[in-house]
């Protein structure tokens, strides 16, 4: 058959263009947003800081993660999806080397409201095209090339679990400065292949793009709730259970170790396992099983010490805590018109954002209390418990997409859409 070489053709690019994209939440996740978790110890002890401040300068990044998530369709319109992405990955990257030049609190609070606010401007719009990567109506496919996006997070996790424990080795405590300058460096050696990949995507077309989206969005409202604790609950957990570990013994490479298990599980399950799993799930099931597993993951670093209890919780937890986002995109392409994805993607967002700049400044404050940081960290069990019961609210209603984009192809292939 003729249709087999015809079709492989197709994939590949697809694959290529998913796994560019990719370098997005490398860089604006793995490296902006959660690498912060390796390199609070040494800021701690070197700048001084009570656990309540550095989970309010996780706080500042989430306001501007809130803000970047709530203009991003803005931005996507005005200037174009494309351009968009590829710009928050570089003003990502000029944040994190500008975070390692300098020590005063005043200064990095703002370079992570600045980073928080790039980061979801790349992470929305880069989500959405990553759900027009594929424009045919096969939803697995679909949500096995989010998932390839999704992926990046944990890459870009196990990048910074080798790079900053290294800067740290090299020069103990003041080395966390290093960490930062290393990983703006990668970032900007991401810019690269994220540009060729956005370039593949098709731009949305600009009109209604706008239009009907407020309706569209309140069949959702249960997931709103629920990624509003989902994001307060797995982000209490990333900001503190390196501090945990530390505080229980582990030593710099002991918390690497478990630092880049968690990115492996995350990159691996992601990429391999939960883009599959969801596509083939409906309504709020899939985001209910994905908080159930979270909360098991979290358990085992709170329930017993040693290095057996925190590898298991970094393959549990890691291997899940990306299928949030995930499940979210691709409920908001079932569900959504065409046209509205950036927009319902962004809204959806700024709900995460709400829930992760409050977990960690409530868990930041119970962990300076009497119980120490393992009380902060079960504030995410109960969270995340809650949320799996209001996930399973959800219902889902299809909507029809009358005007798809066309195909990803290989820019010296010849166009052969119908317009």
């Amino acid at each position: 058959m003729t249709a087999s070489p015809s079709l492989a053709a197709k994939q590949r690019p697809e694959f290529l263009v998913a796994l560019g994209l990719a370098a997005g939440p490398v860089v604006a996740l793995g490296f902006t947003r959660f690498a912060y978790a390796l390199l609070l110890p040494a800021m701690r002890e070197k700048l001084h800081w009570s656990y309540a401040a550095a989970g309010g300068m996780n706080t500042a990044n989430a306001l501007g993660y809130i803000i970047g998530a709530a203009t991003a369709a803005w931005w996507s319109r005005r200037f174009g999806a494309r351009a968009v992405f590829v710009w928050g990955i570089a003003i990502s990257a000029l944040a994190l080397l500008a975070s390692g030049a300098t020590g005063n609190f005043a200064g990095l609070t703002v370079l992570r409201f600045i980073g928080g606010l790039s980061t979801a401007v790349t992470f929305v719009v880069g989500s959405a095209l990553a759900s027009r990567v594929h424009s045919g109506g096969r939803q697995a496919r679909s949500a096995a090339l989010i998932g390839m996006y999704m992926a990046g997070v944990g890459i870009g996790v196990v990048l910074s679990g080798v790079v900053v424990p290294a800067a740290l080795t090299a020069w103990g405590v003041a080395g966390w400065q290093a960490g930062w300058l290393l990983m703006g460096l990668l970032a900007v050696l991401a810019i690269g292949p994220a540009a060729w990949a956005a370039r593949q995507v098709p731009e949305q077309a600009a009109g209604g793009a706008a239009r009907g989206v407020s309706a569209s969005l309140r069949p959702l409202t249960p997931t709103f709730v629920w990624y509003v604790l989902f994001g307060a609950g797995y982000v209490s957990y990333m900001t503190f259970v390196i501090a945990l570990l530390h505080s229980q013994g582990m030593k710099v490479w002991g918390t690497a170790t478990f630092f880049i298990v968690l990115g492996v599980a995350s990159a691996a399950a992601t990429l391999l396992v939960w883009g599959r799993v969801i596509g083939r799930l409906r309504g709020g099931i899939a985001p209910a099983l994905v908080s159930a597993v979270v909360l098991i993951g979290v358990l085992p670093v709170l329930l017993w010490h040693g290095m057996g209890a925190a590898i298991a919780s970094a393959i549990i937890f890691g291997g899940s805590f990306m299928a949030g986002p995930t499940a979210v995109t691709v409920l908001a392409r079932r569900m959504l018109p065409a046209h509205a994805w950036t927009s319902g993607i962004a809204l959806l967002t700024v709900a995460f954002s709400v829930g992760q700049a409050v977990g960690p400044l409530v868990s930041g404050m119970l962990s300076d209390s009497s119980g120490g940081i393992a009380k902060g960290l079960w504030l995410s069990v109960v969270l995340l418990a809650v949320s799996a019961a209001v996930a399973l609210i959800q219902r889902e209603r299809a909507v029809e997409h009358h005007h798809q984009d066309a195909p990803v192809t290989a820019p010296s292939a010849p166009s052969t859409a119908k317009r």
